[in-house]
């Protein structure tokens, strides 16, 4: 006699198979330079019900180089466990050749390289030929959109998001969940929702004076497909008042809040509810140990994390699904919803390669037209870089070392900080950086940069903070991003400390000398959570440095030592 839990073991077998025969055509297709639209979107429909999965777009509506992390550390039972496997050990564990158009999308290794033979990716004209082509198979498919959309560029700042808004309506998106949506203010947020043709969801968005469900924001929503009753449950970023700056959204607080998502389980499967789906900005390890706790839960759309998995992971009978950033990826999950039950899946992580996949015309129309009145803006070449840059790890990254080095020059600086942020395309070496690159990885409503005094030992607080939130064995209380990043400053770390014993052997780059804790010391940094930073904004210093330099290159940067990984 099979259990619901032997389909669903099927169906992550199935998955597995699908995934892995999906990819490995990719390889073998790739080094024969005949892969194909039809290669790439090729899927043996299943099951009643269809769900499409984009999350993490950072409003990046065109073509970019994206570099996946080369650092991804696990702690605790995340130890060894995806998405903490990186690399060669990455492509080993799901059976990815050596120079494929998988190993490009999906590793680190070997970047530069692999990006001038495959090309870009992402580009939300491609990614609505890959949702048109789904519906044309599944005219019912459900889009849900996972948040971190309406942030993240030149235009979309520019605009208050409504360029990402008109774009994600075009899509015919059906329900969003949020994260760095907030930093537009609520009051943006409200007059944006008020007009969205879908549902904005949140079931952990609260009224933080009277701690009660916000009112603009649903817990869920339904959806009739195929015979069968789905729920979508919303589950924001929990940590906003944390991760960014909490007078933005005075009037709301957030949270994991398992009791209420338990709450919502139950009360969705009593309205008759066959597939409960959670729409999650948690990050994958948080989406892990909820799982772990409430039951109920049919599938998790994992985002915040950007975390590109090739087959879901299967926690209790709940099914959690990680489906990249940047527009680089969209996933499609056909189910087989029966008897009031999810009974199996089918997966596929679709990689957006943007030179196979012919753009929509229509979005490709109306993209244009959201650049067209910036397009001078955007294209101004600032200067050039030598060397790869990119973002992407738990420490420091090119992209960011270069905006450390911009902030110690141009603010006159000791020491300089810049947050540990994943969004941001990479640039090639030998590649132009226009103004719009810049943008893409400094875009935000609280980009001034600050010039402060602090001492060693303040410096030391802050490392140990931000380390906690990475490294904390507890995925409960990993709060932010990855490490902030340092300039002008090295340390040793060991992840497996407790908090205020990671960091050790502060050193002042520039003279060799240990970090005086009494001592004070010049910081520059930027996206202070503070309201009334003052400072000159984060793109225009960079954009000073890189136009002063001309051609910039970035050293091997070994300031940071890493103990127990």
């Amino acid at each position: 006699m099979f259990s619901r839990r032997d389909f669903l073991q099927v169906g992550m077998a199935t998955s597995a198979i699908y995934g892995a025969s999906g990819f490995g055509s990719f390889s073998k297709l790739a080094a024969q330079q005949k892969l194909s639209q039809d290669d790439l979107l090729r899927f043996d429909t299943y099951g009643n019900v269809s769900l499409i999965h984009i999350t993490d777009i950072h409003a990046q509506l065109k073509p970019i180089y994206f570099r996946e992390p080369e650092i991804n550390l696990g702690v605790g039972s995340a130890l060894g466990q995806v998405p903490h496997i990186t690399g060669a050990n990455f492509r080993k564990m799901y059976g990815i050749d050596d120079g494929s158009r998988s190993h490009y999308a999906l590793t680190h290794n070997d970047f530069s390289a692999l990006a001038r033979e495959y090309g870009r990716v992402g580009g939300l004209d491609r990614v609505a030929t890959v949702v048109k082509s789904i519906r044309a198979d599944r005219p019912d498919a459900i889009l849900l959109d996972g948040g971190d959309t309406w942030h993240g560029s030149y235009t979309c700042h520019h605009t208050q998001g409504q360029d990402m808004v008109n774009v994600m309506n075009a899509l015919n998106t059906e329900a969003m969940t949020f994260h760095w949506e907030f930093t537009l203010g609520s009051d943006r947020v409200h007059e944006i929702i008020d007009t969205l043709p879908f549902p904005a969801l949140g079931q952990n968005i609260f009224d933080a004076e009277w701690d009660e469900p916000a009112e603009y924001f649903k817990p869920y929503t339904f959806f009739e497909r195929g015979g069968s009753k789905i729920a979508v449950i919303g589950q924001a970023f929990p940590y906003m008042p944390i991760a960014n700056p909490s007078w933005m959204f005075p009037e709301y607080s957030f949270g994991i809040r398992d009791e209420n998502m338990q709450a919502m389980v139950d009360e969705v499967r009593g309205l008759g509810a066959d597939l409960v789906v959670v729409l999650s900005h948690n990050g994958f390890d948080v989406d892990k140990k909820m799982a772990s706790i409430v039951t109920g839960i049919d599938i998790i759309l994992s985002g915040h994390t950007h975390d590109a998995l090739p087959e879901p992971v299967l926690v209790n009978d709940t099914v959690i699904v990680a489906s990249g950033s940047n527009g680089k990826f969209v996933s499609r999950i056909d189910l087989d919803v029966r008897n009031g039950q999810m009974m199996g899946f089918k997966h596929k992580l679709i990689p957006i390669f943007s030179d196979v996949i012919t753009p929509d015309p229509d979005m490709a129309a109306l993209i244009d037209g959201e650049r067209a009145p910036y397009i001078d803006q955007l294209s101004e070449v600032i200067g050039q870089s030598e060397s790869l840059l990119y973002r992407r790890g738990n420490f420091n990254g090119t992209w960011d070392d270069l905006i450390c080095q911009a902030l110690i020059e141009e603010r006159e600086a000791d020491i300089s900080m810049s947050p540990g942020v994943r969004w941001g395309p990479s640039i090639l070496p030998g590649q132009d950086i226009t103004r719009e690159d810049i943008w893409n990885v400094t875009s935000m409503s609280y980009g001034k940069v600050y010039r402060t005094e602090m001492t060693g030992e303040f410096i030391h607080i802050i490392l140990e903070d931000v380390a906690d939130n990475l490294f904390n064995p507890d995925p409960y209380y990993q709060q932010g991003g990855d490490m902030v990043r340092i300039g002008g400053m090295g340390y040793r770390i060991d992840i497996n400390k407790p908090q205020g014993e990671r960091i050790t052997d502060l050193t002042l780059l520039k003279t060799g000398e240990k970090i005086d804790p009494y001592k004070n010391y010049v910081v520059a940094g930027w996206a202070s959570i503070n309201e009334g930073t003052e400072g000159p904004q984060v793109w225009d210093l960079v954009e000073n440095y890189i136009r002063r330099n001309g051609i910039v290159k970035v050293n091997p940067n070994n300031s940071v030592q890493v103990i127990g990984a």
